[in-house]
């Protein structure tokens, strides 16, 4: 726009092609670092899908050093070097946030700074003027940096990172067995109380991981992977030969689909499909068809190898299979096509038909997507899934067979365990406030404001000192009888006791503070008090 020569404009758009293109390659070789599945997932020798995990939020280094400390001068009347452990405590604790360990002890420590920060803002955050400090974070996602002066980005930030770490904890559990299942369901419930709270709670984070839509989308993927950790517990506990157990876990991962589908439709919408890496969107993809078509392999194996019903099984296998398809099989009654074993055979292959091309279809997705074609293991569950498939159909289908396979229906989707979104439990950790000597937070804190205290020397009269005193920590003047030593010294009513004879009393209980009055001798007592 600045120039009108077209020579110049011709070169300037080359080279802005040029730098932009570089960019594009950053972008991707970004995307393949931060979206790469696989870093995360568990080392055991059985095949189970590979889980999505997303990686920390990174951040920079902060000194607040000389900020805290000019606070605490300015603000509390206190020698801001006199707390200059506190501070780097605070700050060692920050730098050890930045690096947890991938276990119990790590989600600890986030917690435990997580907890921090609510005393650091009661004390060093006043509601009008900001700190002047700046936390900078990047995207988990893009690794795009942001920086907010509002300490609100800085917790927002490690609540992120505490669900992230849920998830990395979640995928890398090893889910062939029945404990590492609860572990990992336990790990995404977790991710998903995480990213809820952070969308209720905090709003406009100036990165785009913690936008609204995009932790709409983190919660939608931790439920469905926490459905088909579900579905994968059924297998490993039902009796695979049973007609019933076979229609419930058939219905298990129509469940599975469903959500899926859901988070697909969810990181295809405007606002995150930019933004998600290319690989998730595929693999969410690719898992929803890939469990379609389990649901019609598992249809198709309860008809074809289950035993045809006695008298006394029929009652209750009609009524299981009234409510498994989405809509009514063409065909005989329910009651015959359950004692007909060639009916059966006939839906089972209709079964499979949609199976196989569901199969199919998932390879063919999972084909498209450069990342995911490296993940040999993802490739192995899909083929042999698909390899099963088709010797059953083979299996049951017969030369002299001359019916138009039909279109079977779709499975109902019902799950036994609905996901739970399991809210960050942020008193498990307990914490004690580093900056406890500024006294209680009651009183001493970023939104109150007092003059400074005032030095007060009383001598006992015949009324005693001429004041009444009630509350805790600190103890607050009640009353002051006109007339008394106290009135002449300038008490008032709502004066706090701050120390008694040099002693510091903003901790102190009320049964301290007139003890240390009553035993005062003649020359009287020094008292510290403020006003708020």
């Amino acid at each position: 726009r600045a120039t009108s020569n077209h020579k110049v404009k011709e070169t300037v758009a080359l080279e802005l092609s040029y730098v932009n293109s570089n960019l594009q390659l950053l972008k991707e070789e970004l995307e393949e670092l931060n979206s790469s599945v696989d870093v995360y997932q568990n080392d055991s020798e059985s095949i189970s899908v590979p889980m999505i995990p997303l990686g920390l939020k990174e951040t920079k280094e902060l000194d607040l050093l000389v900020p805290l400390k000019d606070f605490i001068s300015e603000h509390y009347g206190e020698e801001g070097v006199l707390f200059e452990k506190e501070i780097k405590d605070f700050m060692e604790l920050r730098q050890a946030m930045r690096t947890p360990s991938r276990n119990e002890a790590g989600l600890e420590l986030l917690m435990e700074y997580y907890n921090q920060l609510h005393f650091l803002d009661s004390r060093f955050f006043p509601p009008t003027k900001p700190l002047g400090v700046f936390f900078h974070w990047y995207d988990s996602l893009t690794g795009v940096p942001s920086h907010q002066r509002a300490l609100a980005f800085e917790k927002g930030s490690v609540l992120f990172n505490l669900g992230a770490l849920h998830t990395q904890l979640g995928a890398r559990q090893d889910r062939a067995t029945l404990p590492g299942l609860a572990q990992a369901i336990d790990a995404f419930q977790r991710a998903a109380g995480a990213f809820n709270y952070l969308k209720e709670n905090f709003s406009n984070a100036p990165s785009l991981d913690m936008s609204a839509p995009s932790l709409n989308m983190l919660v939608r993927l931790m439920v469905a992977q926490v459905q088909e950790c579900v579905f994968e517990k059924m297998t490993l506990l039902r009796a695979q030969n049973d007609f019933l157990a076979r229609l419930q876990l058939a219905q298990e991962a129509a469940k599975v689909e469903d959500v899926y589908s859901l988070v697909h439709q969810t990181m295809t919408q405007p606002h995150v499909k930019d933004y998600v890496p290319f690989s998730w969107t595929t693999m969410v993809h690719v898992k929803s068809e890939h469990f379609k078509a389990l649901s019609h392999y598992f249809a198709a194996i309860a008809l074809c190898d289950c035993p045809v019903p006695s008298e006394s099984e029929l009652p209750g296998q009609e009524k299981a299979f009234m409510q498994f398809h989405v809509t009514t099989p063409e065909g005989p009654s329910l009651r015959v096509l359950l004692q007909d074993p060639e009916e059966r055979r006939k839906l089972g292959k209709a079964h499979l038909k949609k199976a196989i091309m569901k199969h199919e279809e998932a390879m063919r997705i999972h084909g498209l997507c450069k990342i995911l074609r490296k993940m040999d293991i993802l490739q192995e569950v899909l083929s042999f899934a698909h390899k099963r498939s088709l010797s059953k159909y083979s299996e049951i289908d017969h030369e002299e067979d001359f019916f138009e396979t039909g279109d079977a229906p779709d499975i109902h989707p019902k799950t036994h365990q609905k996901p739970e979104i399991k809210p960050p439990n942020f008193s498990q950790v307990k914490v004690t406030d580093l900056f406890h000597r500024l006294g209680p937070l009651s009183v001493f804190s970023a939104k109150n404001k007092w003059y400074p205290a005032r030095r007060v020397h009383l001598r006992r009269g015949e009324n005693g000192f001429g004041f009444t005193l009630r509350g805790d920590s600190p103890v607050l003047i009640a009353g002051v009888i006109p007339g008394g030593c106290a009135a002449a010294a300038g008490l008032k009513e709502g004066d706090y006791i701050v120390s008694v004879n040099g002693k510091d009393c903003r901790w102190a209980k009320h049964a301290e503070v007139v003890q240390l009055l009553k035993s005062t001798g003649d020359e009287g007592v020094d008292i510290g008090v403020i006003t708020l």
